[in-house]
């Protein structure tokens, strides 16, 4: 495992006699991906049931809509097989679940997992419209092929889904997973919000204090939440849930971070999206603000690109721009540092490697991915 390791963690919480350096050397994590795959895979295999189950239980103007998003169907209803997405979220819940509570945490928190992901995609579904994103995983997104009214209220219906999973779930932690999981949405309505005021203002008017709490609350949340959600399944003490929350938080920054990066320099034949699409939408995203206030001539031939619609070309002077003035490499080293600070706070709860390798290696798939 090659997690870097930025600044000394912190002290392990009292009873934990483990160093936490020694978690950045993992016995059965890889910087392959293959334990990460792994995971991804066997959350997609154990939560798809219940995500299928759950949307087939709404009314056929919604269960459609959410058909397609998943890409089990076509426009037309009839099935298919499309990109799903990476699952990590509930694939995040089981390994926390796993790490602290064994086999039988991790089958507890198969139903739970599933309402995570349907919060998740509920998120997807709305973010699409308001950002008018028109490609997700290959395919074209919900509201433009049927509507914006349909994919919000397919995406209201599957927050709806979530809660009602948890709430018939008799585990002693469903109340519990319920609260931080409403919790969790209302602070992913409020990054979205302060996301789509912050496109309203000119460049140079936002910092990077305030896109960086912007985007934990808008990534971070919900992978902290999974990671919180997955301690409570196992049965953990209240000190070790909060942690792998901070883990979870963290890794989420992280996440962004990469995703940011992505959005401007990925290989649409991987991203499933054009090349530059986030510059496209002169998207206001970590690399583009960091590049904005670093004073060079490049943020403000970045500032003036920005200042008027872009014409052909813009794009890619814009990309340049940004990584002329620092903004790429500011963002992969932020993303670093943030995932230092996770390895940290796993190690008061898990400092050995054996049983926080799971966890660390879909920590280090987040920033390793390349879509």
């Amino acid at each position: 495992m090659t997690l870097p390791v930025q600044g000394p963690c912190a002290r392990p919480t009292a009873g934990r006699a483990h160093a936490s350096a020694a978690l950045p050397a993992q016995g059965g994590a890889t910087t392959d991906g293959a334990e990460a795959a792994v995971l991804l895979e066997r959350a997609r295999v154990l939560v798809d049931p219940e995500l299928r189950a759950a949307v087939a239980s709404l009314p056929h103007s919604m269960r459609r809509v959410a058909g397609y998003h998943f890409g089990w169907e076509r426009a037309d209803g009839t099935a298919d097989s499309a990109p799903a997405g990476k699952a990590l979220r509930p694939a995040l819940v089981l390994a926390a679940a796993d790490a602290l509570g064994g086999r039988p945490a991790l089958e507890s928190a198969v139903r739970v997992a599933a309402a995570v992901e349907l919060v998740h995609n509920f998120t997807l579904l709305h973010d699409d419209v308001m950002d008018r994103d028109s490609t997700r995983r290959h395919r074209p997104t919900a509201w433009t092929v049927f509507g914006d009214a349909d994919a919000i209220l397919a995406g209201d219906a599957l927050q709806a889904l979530a809660l009602r999973m948890l709430a018939e779930d008799p585990h002693p932690a469903a109340a519990a997973a319920a609260a931080r999981l409403t919790s969790c949405v209302v602070e992913l309505c409020a990054g979205q919000h302060t996301d789509t005021a912050l496109e309203r203002r000119a460049a140079g008017e936002v910092g990077i204090d305030e896109v960086l709490a912007m985007a934990e609350a808008k990534t971070g949340a919900l992978l902290g939440c999974a990671c919180a959600i997955g301690a409570l399944y196992a049965g953990a003490e209240v000190e070790d849930v909060e942690a792998l929350e901070v883990f979870g938080r963290e890794a989420g920054l992280a996440f962004q971070l990469i995703d940011d990066v992505i959005g401007i320099w990925g290989d649409p034949r991987h991203t499933g999206k054009p090349a530059g699409a986030d510059l496209a939408a002169r998207k206001k995203s970590l690399p583009v603000v960091a590049a904005l206030a670093s004073g060079t001539g490049a943020a403000r031939e970045l500032a003036e690109l920005y200042a008027v619609p872009f014409e052909a070309g813009d794009v890619e002077r814009a990309a340049s721009a940004v990584e002329r003035a620092g903004g790429r490499d500011w963002a992969q080293e932020q993303a670093a540092d943030r995932m230092s600070r996770a390895v940290c706070a796993l190690a008061r709860v898990l400092p050995e490697p054996e049983r926080a390798g799971g966890l660390l290696s879909l920590a280090e798939f987040v920033t390793r991915r390349c879509s």
